[in-house]
């Protein structure tokens, strides 16, 4: 038997819970109240985001895997032999093994997501079923500059692989940052793979935000249970409910959770007041245009090179690298 490449070697920039209460209390304390999106993934919630990738109404995960499966062997023709794959909120990594089954000699993996269990343990399983690939994982929030670990593998460039519509939580002044650092990252030789989620029917979306079993609702009130158990608060979470919609004039998906009543609730000894029906914004996600897709790749840096979508072009996959003035 293959002896496995990998070691319980977490490489670990997790923020500290001091950044965690400083996020918390900025974003209640502002006039709009909003909880940055990275929250809502402690090991609840990411597992709890793995249900909502099986569920029927949620059409971007299952989406995505139709075109990598339909295109694998022409993306991994592309990213070429020898790549570092660098992923961006790697979950569960379930995409990645597509690649990864027909990538011609990868240098290695490394997977980087801030939920450090899941990552963990979807490092040491990767590194068992690919005994011949060296797995790195790096607990950190990917969207703060960060320099990778270096492999012993000799690497022909890097490829950075960014899965799912999280491109999407990002406001385009944040996403074009992110995309800046990411061109950095990968180098005038590297490249970026990268899913995004494109405009549809708002009556689509609304079914995939707003699950019938309710996973969503629970996903997005783990945030306060988190909070409660990290911060010392006392969040009634039965006090919010989950509200979900489209946004036409920002072109995306809002999640919030509203309060049932007026309200006072006490997070790391600050106090904060509630109205009736007032709400924290827990989640954008951008919808995109292909047109408005390649107009945020250029200006962050990037040439758009190959698109894949589905026959509904309801999400696509971009092949892009880094151009010349990057």
């Amino acid at each position: 038997m293959m002896k496995s490449n990998y070691a319980d070697n977490l490489y670990d920039l997790s923020p500290p819970v001091d950044d965690f209460r400083a996020d918390v209390i900025r974003g209640l304390s502002a006039r709009n109240k909003e909880v940055p999106s990275k929250y809502l993934y402690d090991e609840t919630g990411a597992q709890l985001f793995e249900q909502i990738c099986e569920l029927p109404e949620y059409y971007p995960a299952r989406t995505e895997l139709t075109i990598l499966r339909h295109d694998s062997a022409e993306i991994t023709a592309l990213l070429g032999a020898g790549c570092l794959v660098i992923e961006y909120g790697s979950g569960a990594s379930v995409k990645t093994r597509l690649l990864l089954d027909q990538l011609a000699a990868p240098a290695g993996y490394i997977p980087i997501d801030i939920s450090r269990e899941q990552l963990r343990e979807t490092a040491r399983a990767l590194a068992g079923d690919y005994p011949h690939l060296q797995v790195q994982p790096v607990c950190a929030d990917f969207s703060m500059p960060l320099e990778v670990p270096a492999v012993t593998t000799h690497v022909e460039r890097r490829v950075v692989y960014f899965p799912g519509s999280t491109i999407g939580n990002f406001t385009p002044g944040a996403a074009r940052q992110l995309l800046r650092q990411t061109a950095r990252l990968c180098g005038r030789n590297g490249a970026l793979l990268m899913g995004a989620d494109l405009k549809k029917d708002p009556r689509v979306l609304d079914a995939a935000y707003n699950d019938r079993q309710g996973v969503t609702a629970a996903f997005n009130r783990n945030l306060l249970v988190r909070i409660n158990r990290e911060l010392q608060a006392d969040f009634d979470t039965a006090g919010f409910w989950h509200h979900a919609f489209y946004n036409p004039r920002e072109g995306r998906v809002e999640m919030h959770l509203v309060s049932r009543a007026d309200r006072r609730v006490s997070v790391g000894g600050e106090q904060f007041a509630f109205a009736e029906g007032e709400s924290i914004c827990t989640e954008y996600s951008h919808k995109y245009s292909l047109r408005e897709l390649r107009a945020l790749a250029e200006a962050a840096g990037f040439s758009v090179q190959k698109v894949w979508t589905d026959e509904r072009r309801y999400f696509s996959v971009l092949y892009m690298t880094p151009s010349a003035r990057a």
